[in-house]
């Protein structure tokens, strides 16, 4: 198992959790776009930059915006982060505001699977990744897998 000081000193859960390095350092994509499966484009609401947001949805960090935002991909609200055959799920972390700060995508095995900002992706624990830096789970989103992804 990888693991890295460096990330749990900005994470300290982390530390007390099983979790893993997985990728290398990468500026092409953040953890909103990890969490949709997409590794070509920065997701994020602010117009006029050079970021990637869903037509349609509105332009702004708010909670209800981001699972507007996943619902393009077919995700809906559900009560909890337990694996359930047959669907994938996201979880999007929000601060003392509700903002959101942070989205994870949970694995077949159960783990979840993060893009840490500007770092690498790491294999995780949900609630490894909560604390100061990125709050708290907010929301919990789920959709059918496709036929291929259920194997």
């Amino acid at each position: 198992m990888y693991r890295r000081p460096e990330l749990e000193a900005k994470w300290p859960n982390l530390a007390y959790t099983n979790y893993q390095v997985t990728s290398p350092k990468s500026q092409e994509y953040n953890c909103f776009a990890w969490a949709a499966e997409d590794v070509e484009r920065w997701w994020q609401p602010i117009p006029g930059e050079e970021f990637y947001w869903p037509d349609g949805v509105p332009n702004e960090e708010t909670l209800d915006a981001y699972i507007q935002a996943y619902q393009t991909l077919g995700y809906q609200p559900c009560d909890n982060e337990l694996l359930e055959i047959g669907y994938q799920k996201i979880a999007i972390y929000v601060d003392t505001k509700g903002i959101p700060t942070h989205a994870a995508r949970q694995l077949s095995s159960g783990k979840w699977t993060s893009k840490l900002g500007w770092l690498e992706d790491v294999e995780h624990e949900l609630y490894g990744l909560t604390g100061e830096r990125y709050g708290v789970v907010g929301q919990i989103l789920k959709r059918l897998m496709e036929t291929e992804d259920v194997r």
